[in-house]
C-alpha cells in the first residue's frame, strides 16, 4: 500500500507540475512547480525505497506474494524485490533454550530437571518452516522439547538420572530431538542436563551411597597397589637370593683352588723328603707321601 500511495502521489505531483501554467498565475507558477517537483521526488524515493529490503546478518528472508511462499530464501544483504511481496525474517543464529521440566522417574518419583537445548535453523528450510508452522516456531520447539524430556526420564531410575546415567540420558535426548526437529528444518547442536532436583532425603541417600562406593573403590585400589608392591619385592628378593647363590658357588671353588696352591707351596718349601701327588682334574688336591729313611737307596 505504501508503494501505491507513493506512486500516486508522484504522478499527481508531476501532473501538477505540468499543469502549473493553467492553475497558477505567472507569479506563483515557479513556486507551484518547485513544490510539485519536490513532492514527486520524495514520493518516488519512498516508492523505490519500499522495493529495497535489507536482510540482517544471521537471518534469512522468506518471500510471500499473494499467499504463495517462494522456496528461494533471501540471504543477508540488500535485495530489490517486488513492491507487493511480504518478507518474513527468520534467525539462523544458534539459539539456547533453558527449561525447568517437572518429570517422573522409572519408579514414578516426581522431580525437577533443568535442561538446555541449543539449536539453529537451516536457511534453505526457512520457507518450508513458514508454510507449516508460521512464525511461532519457538513455541513448537519448546513444547516438543519438554515432551521428549519427560518421555526419556521416565525410562531411568532416579539414582541413575542423578548420578551414573547423566551423559547417556543427554545423548538420548539429543538424538530424539534431532529426529523430531530435523523435518521442521532445525539442527540440534547440544542437549545438556544442567541440574537434577530430587527430594532432599533421597538426594542425601544417593550422595551417601556414592561416597561409600568411592571409598570402596579407593580401598580396592590401595590394596591392589600393596599387592603389586609385595609381588615386586618378592621377585626382587628371589633374584638377589639366586644371585648370591651363584656367587657363593663360584667363590667356594676359587677358595678351594687357592688353598690347594698354598698347601703345595708349603710342601715344596719343606726340607723333608716327600712325594707330592696332585689329584687329576681341575683344582686337584695335593697328597703328601712321606718316604722312610730305610727305603732310601
Amino acid at each position: 500500500m505504501t508503494f501505491v500511495a507513493s506512486l500516486l502521489t508522484s504522478l499527481i505531483s508531476i501532473l501538477v507540475y505540468l499543469s502549473s501554467g493553467k492553475i497558477a498565475s505567472k507569479q506563483n507558477q515557479f513556486a507551484v512547480r518547485a513544490i510539485a517537483l519536490l513532492i514527486a521526488l520524495i514520493a518516488t524515493f519512498v516508492a523505490l525505497f519500499k522495493n529495497l529490503i535489507i536482510i540482517p546478518a544471521g537471518n534469512v528472508g522468506v518471500v510471500e506474494l499473494f499467499g504463495q511462499v517462494s522456496s528461494r530464501p533471501l540471504n543477508p544483504g540488500i535485495h530489490l524485490v517486488n513492491p507487493f511481496v511480504e518478507i518474513e525474517s527468520f534467525s539462523t543464529r544458534l539459539r539456547d533454550i533453558k527449561e525447568k521440566v517437572e518429570a517422573t522417574s522409572q519408579e514414578g518419583l516426581a522431580f525437577n530437571i533443568e535442561v538446555s537445548l541449543q539449536y539453529r535453523l537451516e536457511p534453505n528450510k526457512a520457507a518450508e518452516l513458514y508454510r507449516t508452522i508460521g512464525t511461532n516456531e519457538q513455541e513448537i520447539v519448546t513444547s516438543r522439547f519438554r515432551s521428549i524430556v519427560r518421555e526419556i526420564t521416565a525410562s531411568y531410575p532416579a539414582e541413575a538420572i542423578y548420578s551414573t546415567k547423566r551423559q547417556e540420558l543427554a545423548a538420548r535426548l539429543r538424538q530424539a530431538l534431532s529426529e523430531q526437529l530435523a523435518p521442521l528444518g532445525f539442527v540440534v547442536e547440544q542437549a545438556l542436563l544442567r541440574e537434577v532436583e530430587l527430594p532432599d532425603k533421597l538426594q542425601a541417600a544417593i550422595q551417601q551411597k556414592l561416597a561409600t562406593e568411592q571409598e570402596s573403590q579407593q580401598m580396592k585400589f590401595t590394596l591392589e597397589q600393596a599387592r603389586q608392591e609385595a609381588e615386586r619385592k618378592r621377585i626382587e628378593a628371589k633374584g638377589i637370593s639366586d644371585s648370591q647363590k651363584i656367587v657363593a658357588q663360584g667363590l667356594n671353588q676359587q677358595v678351594l683352588q687357592l688353598r690347594t696352591i698354598e698347601a703345595t707351596e708349603k710342601l715344596a718349601g719343606s726340607d723333608n723328603a716327600k712325594v707330592v701327588i696332585i689329584g687329576g682334574g681341575r683344582g686337584g688336591t695335593p697328597l703328601n707321601l712321606q718316604l722312610d729313611a730305610s727305603s732310601t737307596p
